[in-house]
């Protein structure tokens, strides 16, 4: 079975821990699970946010966000797309998500946006179906679990040399993926840490 195509929207890659488990989580099963599909638009709206949000952080570390965001997911840009009027959704300023996802042949559109809902229109008759970021990693979870304990592990080693505490379950609930954050608390609870 081919991997499930994702393409994300710039309000997935501006959050640190949605952006990191997409890509732990897609790096650790060799693209085997899913491939994150993205645009220059997408990216440069994560840059613009993350700058407006950040204006103290120097040029290299932005810079180096972009870059490592690009590195991870080079193979999912998506370079050549038509916006026209087929997105049924509610906010307009999505066309160019809807015209990138079609593009690609997504299957799942992942976003954090709550106007990205599909108005007058059958979700079946959609070539992709609109995911939130809890429930598209729970639904990793349900298909792989094992990829997501694998990562959870790795996520708390480093966090665990950073910190001594790595509260991902914290940080998920944060990132507004409740769900998700108690499955990855139940794993840690089971792990065997070397102390």
């Amino acid at each position: 079975m081919a991997p499930t195509r994702v393409f994300v929207d710039a309000n997935v890659l501006y959050s640190r821990t949605l952006r990191d488990w997409l890509a732990l989580l897609q790096l650790s099963s060799s693209g085997e699970v899913y491939t994150v599909y993205w645009t220059e638009d997408v990216l440069a709206e994560t840059i613009y946010r993350l700058r407006r949000n950040h204006p103290e952080w120097n040029g290299a570390k932005i810079t180096s966000i972009r870059d490592r965001i690009a590195g991870t997911f080079e193979g999912g840009r998506v370079e050549d797309f038509s916006v026209d009027d087929s997105f049924p959704g509610g906010d307009g300023d999505d066309r160019h998500v809807h015209a990138a996802a079609v593009a690609c042949r997504a299957d799942i559109v992942l976003t954090a946006d709550s106007g990205f809902t599909i108005s007058g229109r059958e979700p079946d008759s959609m070539p992709y179906e609109a995911y939130k970021p809890d429930d598209f990693f729970v639904l990793v979870d349900d298909s792989a679990p094992a990829l997501v304990q694998l990562v959870t592990r790795e996520q708390t080693m480093y966090w665990i040399q950073r910190s001594t505490r790595a509260d991902l379950a914290g940080q998920l609930i944060a990132a507004q993926c409740p769900r998700f954050a108690e499955r990855v608390r139940t794993y840690q609870g089971k792990l065997s840490l070397p102390g």
